[in-house]
């Protein structure tokens, strides 16, 4: 087989591949589900902040009513994140990834001069 017709012929493979990739969630019956990260800012990971002062104590939060069966969902509280200043990022529902799973929630230790985050964590 001539170098054109295969190089034609390993195109339509691919764009054909494509089109099926792209149109599967279309079709009647599928369903996708994609979890949302789980985490809450800051992102996961250690984040230090080399400043004197300590985070302010976490706000008092009102949960919202949960988005589904409270077997299924766990409240992930807020926190303060360095953005120059101490910002508060509200708390949220966050679906638990499987059953029996615990939330550890994050917090700021003391490091040196500063403090780190210690990121939320499924158990």
């Amino acid at each position: 087989m001539p170098l054109c017709n295969r190089m034609i012929m390993k195109s339509s493979i691919l764009i054909n591949s494509l089109l099926i990739a792209a149109a599967l969630p279309l079709l009647p019956g599928c369903v996708i589900f994609e979890r949302q990260p789980v985490a809450v800012a800051p992102p996961p990971g250690e984040m230090v902040v080399t400043r004197p002062e300590a985070p302010p104590p976490p706000k008092v939060e009102v949960l919202t009513v949960a988005p589904g069966p409270l077997d299924l969902w766990v409240w992930v509280p807020g926190c303060y994140e360095w953005r120059g200043h101490w910002v508060w990022v509200a708390g949220r529902w966050a679906p638990l990834p499987r059953p029996h799973a615990v939330w550890m929630t994050g917090h700021w230790a003391r490091q040196g001069d500063g403090y780190v985050w210690i990121a939320g964590r499924w158990r």
